[in-house]
């Protein structure tokens, strides 16, 4: 099924570690041994969450690469000879936590270093206390899953990549990243008394929805209840935004999207990238929260001539697992 994407909108502002690494992508991930293909709908295959797409391994380049210091002071020194003869991983220094493998959401340390100038162009300094979420979704974050995958937390790492693999004419890259910890799949927020007349909400073992739709007409308006509440930052429009998520039809309950039936893989995405109801659900919500949202087909699919859900009223369970604000 597809996800909750938008009628036809172009998003053209987008962070620079997903602006980086959607060129990459193809030159990283395609046709490596034993990785598996992302699904149409952009989500990776589950088989992909237990497997290393890449592993780069190390070089010349990678291993002459001078990190020092630790935290909001390392600096990264990309020697002025450094050949970039392709993608190379150097591990500075190995951590003790579980490996990091694709799929995964973790908090990043990480600086991405123009390798010509020696300048930063992207870091997590801009996050809280120095870090970002990070998702290692192989068509969005594909430079974090060539620097992370397979490695334990607490990894201390440098990626090489030739600018060929960024587009023509692109300065060669250095990418230090460190996988600080893995961050939490489900809303942790505290539960909120349920709201007369939205859909109740149960939650199996592992927190994945069922959800039960009330007797009566759906609302002519979008609708959203909070489920759990959580404390984290807020989502703002135009924020990427990490979450699980599953959709149902108002009319007969049925389930048409969920990233639950992809083995609880997260989903990944721009709030101005989806359908206006979904955009409603996120926007001004913090981090950790779950929520309910009911929206009519003029906030959902009425638009999208012929498409099976055009005239059907939607109701979407969405775990809340992290933001990032785009750099403008």
């Amino acid at each position: 099924m597809s996800r909750p994407r938008s009628r036809g909108l172009t998003v053209r502002k987008r962070p620079l570690i997903v602006l980086s690494t959607v060129a990459a992508a193809t030159f990283l991930l395609a046709g490596c041994a034993g990785s598996s293909a992302p699904s149409s709908s952009g989500t990776p295959s589950p088989s992909a969450s237990s497997a290393c797409a890449l592993d780069a391994q190390p070089g010349a380049t990678s291993d002459a690469v001078k990190v020092e210091g630790e935290g909001a002071d390392t600096k990264v020194t990309v020697p002025a000879d450094a050949a970039f003869a392709g993608v190379e991983r150097t591990v500075v220094s190995e951590g003790d936590g579980e490996e990091v493998y694709v799929n995964d959401l973790v908090s990043v340390e990480y600086q991405i270093v123009d390798a010509t100038t020696n300048e930063v162009v992207d870091s997590s300094a801009r996050g809280e206390d120095g870090l970002l979420p990070v998702l290692l979704d192989t068509n969005q974050s594909s430079l974090f899953v060539a620097a992370l995958e397979c490695e334990p937390v607490g990894s201390r790492i440098v990626l090489s990549l030739p600018g060929s693999a960024l587009g023509e004419g692109q300065n060669n890259v250095v990418v230090y990243a460190q996988a600080v910890e893995h961050l939490p799949e489900v809303a942790t927020g505290t539960p909120v008394d349920p709201t007369p007349g939205m859909p109740t909400v149960e939650l199996d073992d592992k927190g994945a929805p069922t959800v039960t739709i009330p007797d009566g007409d759906a609302p002519a308006e979008t609708k959203v209840a909070v489920l759990k509440q959580g404390d984290g930052p807020t989502v703002g429009s135009g924020d990427l935004v990490v979450v699980q998520y599953l959709g149902v039809k108002w009319s007969d309950g049925t389930e048409f999207d969920s990233s639950w039936s992809r083995d609880a893989a997260p989903a990944q995405f721009q709030t101005t990238g989806v359908v206006a109801g979904f955009q409603k659900a996120l926007e001004g919500q913090k981090v950790g929260s779950q929520v309910v949202v009911v929206m009519p087909p003029s906030d959902g699919y009425g638009a999208s001539e012929g498409h099976e859900l055009q005239k059907e009223s939607l109701v979407f369970v969405v775990d809340i697992l992290a933001t990032t604000a785009v750099q403008q």
